[in-house]
């Protein structure tokens, strides 16, 4: 292992140090949940349309909408361009 990453090592277990007895805030990352529903809405698309149109089931779908469950990876990442450019992304998928 060389020099410099064998000192960043150390300094990351010093910070950890700190966090966990309190001397030093550790960093927070807040991620906003998708409004699933909202998305759908702005493509003017029923459930049954716009599941079949992201290929995931109605059932997968309603989850997300109900907040029950969380879209992650793919689905994720397709839903949020979906939130910015639903039109792009509907005609894109329906080529």
């Amino acid at each position: 292992m060389d020099a410099q990453l064998f000192e960043e090592l150390k300094n990351s277990l010093r910070q950890a140090k700190a966090i966990r007895q309190g001397k030093l805030e550790g960093r927070r990352t807040t991620v906003t949940p998708i409004d699933v529903k909202a998305v759908r809405e702005q493509t003017h698309l029923s459930q049954h349309e716009f599941a079949a149109a992201i290929h995931v089931s109605v059932r997968t779908l309603q989850n997300w909408e109900q907040r029950r469950r969380s879209p992650t990876g793919p689905a994720a990442a397709l839903l949020k361009v979906m939130a910015t450019s639903p039109a792009v992304v509907i005609k894109a998928l329906h080529q």
